[in-house]
């Protein structure tokens, strides 16, 4: 039985490029064009999902991809640092910055930890590695880098060495009784023309 999950990575914010932690804001104009410039390069999916956030509602949208909303897929939730930038956060509170970047148990924020998005994508993935066939799923990169831990079994303090590019695709097979990681973050060409959104 051959199981794959391709898990796309939702298009990139003024969050994004800011270096702040995500709220629920929408896609940066640029993204929403290359999103849709990559229409065409996926292959066919069996089952779409997406997680709840806007950015990743208009990632699915601009790719073309009807996708059903699965909570499991949602980013880190990063409590009261939602909004605000890495920077003003550790000038502020340098503490729960080393913490939160040290023990992928801490969440000084109030939110989620890392470990909390890790109990979160190998729940995905278990429950998905009896489904036959291709499942798409836009997600965000802290479910991804769970996930690539996951399948490999590294630990959890490994996820900051993990870089997740907006619109990158992250590729996983399973026979049904195992995960294998088969490509990360790879990203379609971009055009050489300037986008239009």
């Amino acid at each position: 039985m051959l199981v794959r999950l391709t898990m796309i990575c939702n298009g990139a914010t003024a969050a994004t490029r800011k270096g702040a932690f995500p709220g629920d804001e929408p896609l940066e104009p640029r993204s929403l064009a290359l999103a849709k410039a990559m229409r065409g390069t996926l292959r066919r999916a069996d089952r779409v999902w997406m997680a709840p956030a806007l950015r990743a509602r208009q990632t699915a949208s601009a790719l073309a991809l009807e996708a059903s909303v699965e909570p499991l897929l949602a980013d880190q939730d990063h409590g009261r640092w939602a909004g605000r930038s890495f920077e003003e956060v550790q000038a502020e509170q340098p503490e729960g910055i080393a913490a939160w970047l040290t023990d992928p148990n801490a969440a000084p924020h109030g939110g989620e930890s890392v470990a909390d998005v890790a109990r979160r994508s190998s729940g995905f993935m278990d429950r998905l590695i009896a489904e036959r066939g291709h499942t798409i799923a836009l997600t965000h990169a802290s479910v991804i880098r769970t996930a690539i831990l996951h399948v490999l079994g590294a630990p959890l303090a490994a996820s900051w060495k993990i870089d997740v590019e907006p619109l990158s695709v992250t590729d996983f097979r399973s026979d049904g009784r195992r995960w294998v990681l088969r490509a990360c973050g790879v990203t379609t060409p971009k055009p050489s023309k300037t986008l239009r959104p």
